[in-house]
């Protein structure tokens, strides 16, 4: 028996004597059915996810042919230390394909954003005829697949001589109806009295939305930034068909030098090293600008 004046935690047991159900009892005690359920579907589907991720980490420190073996390998018996990762920049310009990948990203994320923002806050505070229409007809062009465009934009890119080009791998991306959707819905949330109160002090609409609105749509741009650095990180088709010069091949087309047998041999532990390159960049965003990224998708969504 506890002595008198202490605190102790209270057992099942004594939960259930005190007259407590035993659902409750357990509600009391957070293991409750419905929350082990949603913690137990929690964990399956994270394993699931993770599963590729960690098979392809541990795979980079392995020899080549345990990759492969049967049964699987989970955890390297001939760990190879960096060794992998070597000889995957030995095989391929590894860091020019990731170079590569950093410039189209990059020019991407800033060129698409900043014209997002543009384009949704015109939508969202502007009055003009057609506003809707065209609003509209932006929208409409997310249900076109990427598939059906690649013949035309490839064909404009070779009239304008752009093939084999920074300009025929960056400029086709560079602009998002995505984007300026999630712009538009985030602009129109933002105080109008802001906006008033520049004009009333004889600031031009361009200083308003470079000091008061672009400002405000921080959080936004973050979580867009974000979206299309992974889109265009890992964008494979339209590199593929926009350039063959190996010094402008990014890394999502390089990684397939890997596993030609026409090349040097299928080096799947080097696949798994470059692939592992590949992914870092990503990783480290998500986590670092995690916090932003999901202000910025739910703030636009908040009526206030």
């Amino acid at each position: 028996m506890a002595a008198a004046g202490t605190d102790v935690e209270p057992s099942m047991s004594s939960l259930a004597v005190s007259g407590l159900p035993a659902r409750e009892s357990r509600r009391v005690m957070g293991l409750s059915p419905g929350r082990l359920a949603y913690v137990a579907l929690a964990a399956v589907v994270a394993l699931l996810f993770a599963f590729p991720v960690l098979f392809m980490i541990t795979s980079s420190f392995k020899a080549e042919w345990e990759v492969q073996a049967i049964p699987v390998h989970w955890l390297p018996y001939d760990f190879q230390g960096l060794g992998r990762y070597v000889h995957a920049a030995e095989l391929a310009p590894l860091w020019r394909y990731f170079f590569n990948s950093a410039i189209m990203s990059v020019t991407n994320v800033v060129v698409t954003c900043f014209f997002s923002a543009l384009a949704g806050y015109g939508f969202a505070k502007f009055r003009f005829p057609g506003r809707t229409f065209l609003f509209y007809f932006i929208i409409a062009t997310m249900m076109i697949p990427l598939q059906i465009l690649v013949v035309p934009l490839f064909v404009e890119i070779r009239a304008f001589g752009w093939q084999d080009t920074y300009a025929g791998l960056i400029v086709p991306g560079i602009m998002n109806a995505f984007g300026v959707f999630m712009m538009r819905q985030y602009a129109g949330e933002l105080p109008t009295e802001l906006i008033e109160a520049g004009r009333m002090d004889g600031a031009g609409e361009c200083v308003i939305f470079l000091r008061i609105v672009l400002p405000l749509l921080v959080p936004a741009l973050t979580s867009l930034g974000i979206i299309i650095f992974i889109w265009s990180w890992g964008n494979f088709l339209w590199p593929l068909v926009a350039v063959q010069d190996r010094d402008l091949t990014v890394l999502a087309v390089g990684l397939t030098n890997y596993t030609q047998p026409y090349n040097s041999g299928m080096q799947w532990a080097a696949a798994m090293a470059a692939s592992t390159v590949a992914t870092l960049p990503i990783a480290a965003i998500f986590v670092f600008l995690q916090r932003y990224f999901i202000k910025g998708l739910t703030a636009g969504a908040v009526k206030g």
